[in-house]
C-alpha cells in the first residue's frame, strides 16, 4: 500500500492538499513501513493545477493531509484514494496511527477557498 502525506516544508503534515507540492510517499506492508521517500512537484502538477487529469499521486491509497476542501475529497474518491484529514502533525506518527486504525480525523472544509487567502 501506498500512502501519501502532504509536507510543504518536509517536516510536518500540512494543509491546503490541493496546493501542496511536497509529499512524503510510505510503502507500507500491513502495518510496517517498508519505505519513505520525498516528491516534490512542480507547481503545475498540484491537485489545484490538475483538476481531473491524471496526476502523478494517481497511484497511491491513501492521502493524510492537515486540510482539505471537500471537492478534492471527492475527486481523490473517484479515484480510487482515501483522503484523511488529520490534526495530527507529524508524518511518521500519522501514518503508523492510520496502520493502527488510531489516527484521529477531521471533517475536510465545505469549500476550500471559502477560508484561505491567498496573497
Amino acid at each position: 500500500m501506498k500512502i501519501a502525506v502532504t509536507s510543504q516544508n518536509r517536516k510536518t503534515v500540512t494543509g491546503h492538499a490541493g496546493r501542496c507540492r511536497k509529499f512524503w510517499i510510505y510503502d507500507t506492508v500491513g502495518a510496517e513501513v517498508r519505505s519513505k521517500t520525498l516528491l516534490e512537484l512542480p507547481l503545475e502538477q498540484s491537485f489545484h493545477a490538475t483538476h481531473g487529469a491524471s496526476h502523478p499521486l494517481d497511484d497511491i491509497n491513501v492521502l493524510i493531509t492537515g486540510g482539505m476542501g471537500q471537492g478534492l475529497q471527492q475527486r481523490l474518491r473517484h479515484k480510487g484514494i482515501l483522503a484523511v484529514v488529520t490534526p495530527v502533525s507529524d508524518p511518521d506518527q500519522a501514518v503508523q496511527a492510520w496502520l493502527n486504525g488510531t489516527l484521529p480525523e477531521v471533517a475536510p472544509e465545505p469549500h476550500a477557498h471559502a477560508q484561505h487567502h491567498h496573497p
